[in-house]
């Protein structure tokens, strides 16, 4: 118990990015893509990420400004919808769309033999507003939303958060993202996880508060 470092509550948070700061050390992240690594691996306590992570020129300031201006947020799971900060997006307009557990989904899924996760990409298509696609979990979804890019069936997003975890087309989906989408922030290889994709859409929100 003696080891046991005693912080105030109100400055847990704090007290983490001082540690976080300290173990990833001198780096040459700009300032706004700084904040989103360290917001993942504040989130993961994986260090890994701050190699992993890949951002088109630009895709954090546009993230931002996206958001800013009303875009709403696609999600492929229930859990990445719960973890986005719900309350800071509705203050700019935005909403978050999921479609995975839909009956209808489900149902058109199974007659197709494909995944929920692709058949919510094609519900998406339909939204009119600008979107952020934030995908944590399935490389169906990332591979879907690839081809009706590439068929010209689907507006191109503000950007893609593509970081969905495991083994089945998992780095290949991400690399596939990297050639479609216009802006993007990806975590090449194997690892991610809906966490992952919450906590890049909620550091886009944090940073809309602050960057002008």
């Amino acid at each position: 118990m003696e080891q046991l470092e005693f912080v105030e509550p109100n400055q847990i948070e704090a007290r983490s990015f001082q540690i976080l700061s300290a173990e990833l050390g001198e780096h040459d992240f700009d300032p706004s893509t700084e904040a989103v690594v360290k917001r993942v691996i504040h989130a993961t306590a994986d260090f890994d990420f701050a190699r992993t992570l890949a951002f088109s020129t630009d895709a954090v300031q546009h993230g931002v400004e996206a958001l800013r201006s009303g875009a709403h947020v696609v999600t492929d799971t229930t859990m990445v919808a719960a973890g986005i900060n719900k309350r800071v997006l509705a203050r700019y307009g935005g909403e978050v769309h999921t479609f995975v557990a839909d009956a209808d989904v489900a149902e058109e899924a199974r007659r197709r033999s494909i995944t929920r996760s692709a058949v919510s990409m094609e519900r998406a298509a339909g939204l009119k507003e600008p979107l952020v696609f934030a995908l944590g979990n399935a490389p169906t979804a990332l591979v879907r939303l690839c081809e009706l890019l590439d068929d010209g069936k689907m507006a191109m997003p503000e950007v893609v958060i593509g970081v969905p975890v495991g083994f089945v087309n998992v780095v290949e989906s991400k690399e596939l993202v990297m050639r479609y989408a216009k802006n993007y922030i990806v975590a090449r290889g194997r690892k991610g996880g809906s966490t992952v994709a919450a906590a890049i859409v909620n550091a886009l929100l944090y940073l809309s508060s602050s960057m002008r």
